[in-house]
């Protein structure tokens, strides 16, 4: 059988299907796109100006995500990824719609912050991309944000999403389809202003390459290209000569403009501003067009969690190390936990992804200790909710930042936002875990076993190391006294 992945791109305009056939040769792992979907769902032209996405633009997203479950009917849930960008990240209700959406497709969705979208971007583009040294910016013109990235090779340096989108700024500026010189330099000044917030790094850094990876950069290359605007791909030159030939139109007709397809026209001058205000913002000389995008990037990235080699592992060694994690006391945490986790939860199955990210809690539950003692699982789940953490989306941050919360202090603060009863079993193997390794020496063997059958908990210790162990104890009975006001039986048990 092929081994195929799948990727959904639920975009504020357009939603993207790709499946892929990975293929390992002499160590060299590529993605062979097999079969891909598109349609153009204008999603962000749903959002009113209180950020309530419409119903009919929802019927249209679920429609449209429907056809795509139905061919990915066949998929297993660790073969698909679908995320969601910056409409599902700014709609007010998003946590009415999203249950909505993936009952349609029929796997999960995620919802990815900015910054994991340009990450997963430039991910995409360099993989269709020839080797090179050279910085290279990459630019995805989107609905409703723009991803601006600077990266080498495969990895991206500098990472921005930026508010501002073809189709946002079509209804903003161009609302009636009308254009004149005063809304498209007050688009282009807008654009700049945005922008402006990321001029200064950008080019100290500098790049020696720069590609359009959007469907808007697509249209723009064709319609200067083939126009006859534009000799070297996308310049400034061709961009105001584009500007001037709507302006004189005043409007876009699509029969004078080679190359741009008809469900482009009504988000072209936005996306054309908000090129126009990179090239004049950052002094841009040329740019190409690049392919694979976010798609591909999700499959790569997805590709490399099945071949043990998942972007997670790596942010949440960078993230030990920016908040100075002792190491080897989270190892030993670690290896309780897991441990406690696996006797556990083996009476129904071990949920593997959980335990992934009972690993990472575990290695970064003591995050928080960077800012201050008191409170630190409080400073932890704050800086994992927030930070930009590449490869984690924000569904993913939640969880692990639910579990570095839950593991010291009142259950109650958490009770709320459990999901399923696995959590509560992952949360009682840290906590206990972390009451064991407090002493912060090594642990030769487990002294107490645990059974969690429904509501009911019984903890066996050894009662020679609880007599040794009198602090432990009586954190085991404080732990006892916080299960029940949670709603458990909690039976501790000194054996003989």
């Amino acid at each position: 059988m092929e081994h195929l992945l799948a990727a959904v791109d639920i975009g504020s305009n357009s939603f993207r299907l790709s499946i892929g056939r990975v293929e390992q040769t002499d160590g060299l792992r590529q993605i062979y796109q097999i079969d891909k979907l598109k349609e153009t769902v204008r999603l962000a032209a749903g959002l009113n100006e209180n950020k309530i996405l419409s119903e009919d633009a929802i019927e249209r997203a679920l429609e449209v995500l429907h056809r795509f479950g139905d061919r990915l009917r066949s998929f297993d849930p660790d073969r698909v990824r679908a995320v969601a960008t910056n409409t599902f990240r700014v709609a007010r209700n998003t946590p009415q719609f999203l249950p909505r959406a993936e009952a349609a497709l029929g796997f999960p969705i995620e919802v990815i912050a900015g910054r994991e979208e340009a990450r997963l971007i430039y991910t995409g583009v360099s993989q269709t991309l020839p080797a090179s040294d050279d910085h290279r910016l990459v630019i995805d013109i989107g609905g409703g944000s723009t991803e601006a990235v600077i990266g080498q090779r495969d990895t991206p340096v500098l990472t921005a999403s930026l508010y501002m989108g073809c189709v946002s700024y079509s209804r903003r500026f161009f609302p009636d389809g009308q254009i004149d010189a005063d809304r498209m330099q007050a688009a282009i000044t807008c654009a700049r202003r945005e922008i402006e917030i990321i001029t200064k790094p950008y080019c100290r850094l500098g790049w020696q390459q720069a590609y359009g990876s959007s469907g808007s950069s697509k249209a723009l290359y064709a319609i200067l290209t083939e126009g006859g605007l534009s000799e070297h791909g996308i310049t400034l030159e061709g961009l105001h000569r584009l500007k001037d030939k709507l302006i004189s139109a005043g409007r876009v007709i699509v029969e004078d403009l080679p190359g741009i397809k008809s469900h482009r026209a009504d988000v072209l001058p936005g996306g054309l501003a908000i090129m126009t205000g990179f090239f004049e913002e950052l002094q841009i000389d040329r740019m190409r067009t690049g392919d694979g995008a976010l798609r591909l990037g999700v499959l790569v990235d997805l590709a490399g969690r099945e071949s043990f080699r998942d972007r997670r592992d790596e942010t949440v060694k960078a993230f030990m190390k920016r908040y100075r994690v002792e190491s080897r006391q989270a190892a030993r945490v670690k290896r309780a936990c897991l441990s406690l986790y696996d006797s556990i939860a083996i009476q129904d199955d071990i949920d593997d992804d959980l335990r992934h990210f009972l690993s990472w809690a575990s290695d970064l539950h003591e995050a928080g200790l960077s800012i201050a003692q008191s409170g630190y699982h409080k400073h932890g789940a704050y800086i994992l909710t927030h930070a930009d953490m590449p490869g984690f989306s924000k569904v993913d941050q939640d969880l692990l930042a639910m579990l570095v919360l839950a593991h010291h202090g009142k259950l109650s603060k958490i009770t709320n936002k459990i999901r399923h009863d696995r959590q509560w079993k992952a949360i009682l193997a840290l906590r206990l875990a972390t009451l064991l390794c407090r002493r912060r020496e090594e642990i030769n063997r487990l002294t107490l076993s645990v059974t969690f059958q429904d509501k009911h908990i019984i903890t066996k210790v050894d009662r020679l190391w609880l007599q040794d162990h009198p602090l432990a104890h009586y954190s085991l009975q404080t732990e006892q006294q916080e299960w029940e006001k949670a709603g458990f039986t909690f039976e501790l048990i000194a054996c003989p």
